[in-house]
């Protein structure tokens, strides 16, 4: 019974240690974890990760700052690989990183290299809802890059080389062969006719000697005319104003006859009107004369009853 009672004590204080000492791991690893690392989740869709395994370094200009804790392929059907990355808790990570797989060209062996953001942007600590830690973005690494580059000069070149046997093509071939034929015929043609076509050369200048002595001449006859029409013009407008004086003088003239057909005009209506007004009073009294003479009783004897106006009587 004191066997057992003794076994039962040692079980139970090894049990109790191994239990302590399991916390006391676990409490160390979960507080190195906490204070000496800050975790980061990055996806990467276009690059791949061949030689990445966990552990591999994360660098930042070419400095280890961090290591790769472990990844797995994203859900979604854009078959991302999501890696988390344990970064030193001293190195900063600004908002607008970006990280690319870095690959050793001899070995093979990969690591993650990390392009921070501008040094003036907040600290990258807080995480997109649905994510567990910050998401660091993917960029794109140098080989990339020229990678990219050659790529589409390739796509140029095969572009320029395609081109090129358009325009090598066997009518073009044909066209060209043509043009070459013609412009040896020309030029044959050229050296046969070569006196011919100095003799023309000569005449052309022969004629444009003549242009120019033509020119000349019309030059002076221009000069000489010129001089002429501004001595017409002079005597021209020496004859308009004479002509403009003698105008204004018949003007006047013309202005007074006016006037005076005017009085004379006015004169002789009026006396017109009082000779009228003379002639039909003199009408008037010879109808009353006259009307007087054709009754001769009347003038001896006076007008009858008959003939008495209103408020007329018999003496």
């Amino acid at each position: 019974m004191e066997a057992e009672g003794r076994y039962t004590l040692v079980g139970t204080l090894v049990l109790a240690v191994i239990a302590l000492m399991a916390m006391a791991i676990v409490w160390l690893a979960g507080a190195a974890d906490h204070i000496a690392y800050q975790t980061y989740t990055l996806y990467f869709k276009q690059q791949s990760l061949d030689g990445l395994a966990v552990g591999s370094p994360v660098k930042m200009r070419g400095i280890k700052v961090g290591v790769v804790d472990s990844y797995r392929f994203a859900k979604g059907g854009d078959e991302a690989v999501s890696v988390i990355a344990r970064i030193d808790e001293g190195v900063p990570v600004h908002q607008g990183a970006q990280a690319y797989v870095k690959r050793n060209l001899v070995t093979g062996i990969a690591a993650i290299e990390i392009d921070n953001g501008p040094g003036d942007s907040p600290l990258l600590d807080r995480a997109p809802p649905g994510e567990r830690y910050p998401v660091i973005a993917e960029g794109r690494s140098d080989i990339d890059k020229v990678a990219t580059a050659f790529s589409r000069l390739t796509v140029n070149g095969a572009q320029v080389l395609e081109k090129m046997n358009a325009l090598l093509s066997d009518e073009n071939q044909r066209a060209i062969t043509q043009t070459l034929a013609n412009l040896n015929a020309l030029s044959a043609h050229l050296a046969a006719n070569k006196h011919s076509l100095d003799a023309a050369v000569q005449g052309i200048r022969d004629a444009s000697d003549e242009f120019r002595f033509a020119g000349a001449s019309i030059n002076q006859a221009a000069v000489r005319a010129e001089d002429s029409i501004v001595g017409v013009g002079r005597n021209a407008d020496a004859m308009l104003k004479e002509a403009t004086i003698a105008l204004q003088a018949f003007q006047r003239d013309a202005s007074l006859i006016s006037q005076q057909v005017q009085q004379f005009t006015e004169t002789g209506t009026l006396e017109l009107t009082n000779v009228s007004r003379d002639v039909r009073t003199s009408a008037d009294t010879l109808t009353t004369a006259g009307q007087r003479l054709s009754q001769p009783r009347t003038i001896l004897f006076g007008p009858g009853t008959q003939q008495l106006g209103p408020g007329e009587t018999l003496p």
